[in-house]
């Protein structure tokens, strides 16, 4: 049987190594760290910089600012300004972020629409 997990995990496999992705060259922990700010970002909250870096769970303060290096040089996050504060950087996700998210959606729903196979 080729349960709907099975298909969506073959189906982000194949977005992910894609050659034009630039999720090909991100690690489970910079993928981690780029939900914790979309899901921040589309709660109208967006994590600051001082918030990712006190994500401990996830890496040490280090591990996390090359991450987010690797993530803003991929052009999946950007660092905003809110209002007159300069100080404080904002992480926000860009459109090619955002399509990907829409890509892991679409591939969650094809294969939650296909039915199930059995096998001999």
């Amino acid at each position: 049987m080729k349960i709907a997990y099975l298909r969506y995990l073959q189906l982000i496999e194949s977005l992910n190594t894609e050659p034009s992705s630039r999720m090909s060259e991100m690690d489970p922990l910079a993928k981690q760290l780029l939900d914790k700010i979309l899901l921040r970002h589309t709660q109208d909250n967006p994590m600051t910089v001082s918030d990712a870096m006190a994500l401990s769970f996830i890496a040490s303060p280090a591990t996390i600012q090359r991450k987010l290096d690797l993530l803003r040089e991929s052009g999946l996050i950007e660092q905003v300004f809110k209002g007159k504060n300069r100080r404080t950087k904002y992480l926000v996700t860009t459109a090619l972020s955002e399509q990907y998210f829409k890509d892991l959606s679409d591939a969650m729903a094809q294969a939650v629409a296909q039915p199930d196979e059995m096998s001999a």
